[in-house]
């Protein structure tokens, strides 16, 4: 009778070590449980497709994932710094360096890792024009002749497709035109950057000359593809924006009067050191910018909605599975 009621103790205790088990590694499988993250976007549409990847991943980690809010960058980093929200994934290393720093910067926000590498940006004609008037450089624009080509409002001066403000992008191209003596012959036109690349892509398909301002990793040049249909112009000195002047000449040797950028992940310090899990997620992602173009083309083309996006970020995965799970057996490792 002992020597039985001894096996049936053993017996449940090891069912004990086998429930505590399966508890344990269920508990590493989603590391994220009870947990609520709120991803932030800024009013591009376009931001949607890099954010959604990295709420799947939350998700699979089990955390609670709230629909991405929008605000514009600089609100962006500032709800994230103080607890408003959770992450960003379109932070730019350069371009919002001052929105960065102003928020806090490593003292409340978190970002390692690189999640989008090369991006960069800059000034851009039709290569007719460019061809026709042996046109090269930004500084060629002084000429009121030139600047007339692009003329579309009859004023006299060059209208540039600018940037949205509050993006971040304003402020240099708003440098730029003092550096390089411009505001006499170039007017910046600002609002809604969809709308003006619009009306730019309508006069480019009239065939007439255009000039405007964009950055990969975009639907644009996907369009208006550099090189074949438009030339990057270069800059005839570095004028990069913020206080110190640093030098915007790319690798290839040319200056188009910004650095390349990295996008990063950024996130709140405090969840990350308290979710170590989300903090390795953030920093081991990456994502070709040659993805990002061609999900970002496929909205400019009509395939646009919330469903839209979702159905191309799970596609994405499906394609890269390995890829995505190798992410998420790292994210798991760390919270161990």
């Amino acid at each position: 009778m002992k020597k039985t009621s001894l096996l049936i103790a053993r017996s449940l205790l090891a069912l004990g070590f086998v429930a505590f088990g399966m508890v344990a590694h269920a508990a590493n499988d989603l590391p994220g449980k009870g947990v609520t993250v709120q991803p932030l976007k800024s009013s591009l549409a376009e931001e949607a497709f890099q954010t959604l990847l990295v709420m799947r991943a939350l998700e699979k980690l089990g955390y609670t994932v709230e629909p991405m809010k929008d605000l514009e960058p600089a609100t962006e980093h500032l709800a994230i710094a103080n607890g408003d929200a959770t992450f960003m994934a379109n932070h730019w290393s350069l371009l919002h360096v001052d929105f960065y720093k102003n928020s806090g910067g490593d003292a409340k926000l978190s970002r390692k890792g690189v999640y989008s590498d090369g991006a960069v940006q800059g000034y851009l004609i039709d290569r007719k024009t460019a061809e026709q008037y042996n046109i090269t450089n930004v500084a060629q624009l002084k000429d009121p002749a030139i600047a007339r080509l692009f003329d579309t409002d009859g004023d006299g001066k060059a209208d540039l497709t600018g940037c949205t403000p509050g993006w971040g992008c304003e402020l240099a191209i708003e440098k730029h035109l003092t550096a390089y003596q411009l505001r006499d012959t170039v007017t910046h036109k600002q609002g809604s950057y969809a709308a003006l690349m619009a009306d730019t892509i309508a006069r480019f398909k009239q065939d007439k000359p255009i000039l405007y301002y964009t950055w990969t990793p975009y639907w644009v040049s996907a369009v208006l593809r550099p090189g074949a249909d438009v030339v990057w112009l270069q800059v005839p000195f570095s004028s990069s924006q913020g206080g110190e002047n640093v030098d915007t000449q790319l690798p290839n040797g040319k200056n188009y009067g910004f650095q390349a950028n990295q996008e990063q992940i950024v996130a709140n310090k405090a969840f990350v050191e308290k979710n170590p899990a989300a903090g390795k997620l953030f920093e081991v992602m990456k994502l070709p910018i040659g993805d990002i173009n061609a999900q970002n083309l496929r909205m400019s083309q009509g395939a646009n909605t919330q469903q839209d996006v979702e159905r191309h970020t799970d596609g994405w995965i499906r394609v890269h599975q390995q890829l995505f799970d190798g992410w998420i057996a790292e994210a798991r490792a760390a919270a161990r």
